[in-house]
């Protein structure tokens, strides 16, 4: 599924980029080479960035 229309950003390769990278739904956007356009999927991807950044620190609670 895709997390920003605006810039072809998958859900998945958003996770990735969270677990490999600090930092808000900007600056992880910023590592995959991209920038927020209209804005609208910042608030769902701090979210998927929060929840793969839980499971990164409770990995346990994730299996």
């Amino acid at each position: 599924m895709y997390t920003c229309i605006c810039n072809a950003i998958r859900e998945d390769d958003l996770r990735k980029a969270a677990r490999q990278h600090r930092g808000g739904a900007e600056s992880v956007y910023a590592k995959l080479g991209k920038r927020p356009n209209c804005g609208q999927c910042l608030e769902e991807a701090e979210g998927v960035i929060a929840e793969e950044r839980e499971a990164l620190a409770c990995p346990l609670a994730a299996a």
